[in-house]
């Protein structure tokens, strides 16, 4: 996160339209869709950018003026949601598919997206790359560019286990980093108390940390239930530094761009995923102070588990938390659908052995080149 991967999408599809073909991105959020857009619209105009956002929310007369314009090349930037798979959108020249997030997308919406060219080049984007896509960059059906670098004075996320009694601890440093000018997220993993008695849930965190806090630090609260104006109300708000604290569940998880946050804390870390928790901590830490991410351990969690959490506290590399990833719960079927389990071979041991694996794949690009 943080690395530059919107400004590599923006120089692929510039030589794309540059040679007069248009170019699909696809991301999992509305949220996100309008934070590329906005990014496109303000690149110079000399790149030869004509944008459209394209996403559920639209009206249908609307969308359906959106889709005839497309179909006759007058855009040839289409950012949206899963709204770009939808059977009645069809391009004039589609030579490029971008998708960002791509860990937040099946195998089939990806499929969708690419028939809708005739064999469009395919970029995919990720912080966190899915074990699935792990494995199909073993076996050559992906080439893969690795970003190992981050844009002068920017740090990686400090992430830090914490036990139940250092709540206090915690509550300390969300007060210092708030007087301090910064902003601060807390993620709970359900939305009320009715889902899961014994999880902390965002709604009543929202109440708590209202009453702690409150007036002196501006609270706000987002999660999928609020509607699709609210949720970006809350969230430019919060990017326009006029929220201290907002309490979330993983709707934040992409596109969210606020250089003030600098602290998170999650409630229940062993409720997501890794790659989930490493595009979570991503969201703090963006501006020019380091982000801190605090894991909030629960009582009699197991050996596993806190095992699986520690991954994040040691490493902050993608690939890496992806391979441990793929040790953990298997990469799925390469020629189906299922993306986790066993699959038709045990990669466990080929990660194991990379240079074995990067001399078997140029000699079998090689062959296959005779």
């Amino acid at each position: 996160m943080g690395c530059g991967k919107t400004a590599v999408a923006a120089v692929a599809a510039y030589v794309t339209i540059l040679n007069h073909w248009q170019v699909a991105i696809m991301v999992p959020t509305q949220i996100l869709a309008r934070q590329h857009h906005s990014y496109f619209s303000s690149l110079s105009r000399w790149m030869g950018f004509r944008p459209v956002l394209l996403t559920g929310a639209m009206k249908k007369s609307e969308r359906l003026k959106v889709y005839e314009r497309i179909r006759r090349g007058e855009y040839n930037l289409i950012i949206g949601t899963q709204a770009l798979i939808q059977e009645g959108l069809s391009f004039a020249r589609l030579g490029l598919v971008i998708i960002d997030e791509q860990h937040r997308f099946g195998v089939r919406q990806r499929a969708l997206l690419d028939k809708k060219g005739a064999n469009p080049h395919l970029l995919v984007m990720s912080a966190t790359p899915i074990p699935r896509t792990l494995a199909m960059t073993v076996y050559a059906d992906l080439d893969i560019s690795l970003i190992k670098e981050y844009p002068q004075g920017h740090q990686a996320v400090v992430t830090q286990l914490v036990n139940g009694k250092e709540k206090r601890r915690v509550l300390t440093e969300l007060n210092q980093r708030m007087a301090g000018g910064q902003q601060a997220i807390v993620i709970c993993p359900v939305i009320e108390g009715s889902e899961d008695a014994d999880l902390k849930n965002a709604l009543e965190m929202h109440a708590k940390l209202k009453e702690i806090f409150s007036p002196r630090f501006r609270i706000g609260l987002i999660h999928g239930r609020l509607a699709s104006e609210e949720k970006d109300r809350v969230m430019e708000r919060f990017r326009e530094g006029l929220l201290d604290l907002i309490v979330a569940t993983t709707v934040i998880e992409v596109g969210v761009h606020a250089p003030g946050a600098t602290v998170m804390v999650v409630e229940h870390p062993e409720r997501f995923g890794l790659a989930q928790l490493h595009q979570l901590r991503g969201r703090v830490g963006r501006g020019d102070e380091r982000g801190l991410c605090l894991l909030m351990l629960s009582e009699a969690l197991s050996e596993k588990a806190l095992a699986r959490l520690k991954v994040l506290e040691e490493t902050s590399d993608g690939f890496e938390i992806a391979e441990k990833d793929l040790e953990m719960r298997g990469h799925g079927e390469l020629t189906g659908l299922r993306q986790a389990g066993a699959g038709e071979l045990d990669f466990r041991e080929m990660i194991r052995e990379p240079e074995l694996l990067m001399a078997a794949k140029r000699e079998a690009g090689r062959l296959t080149a005779r």
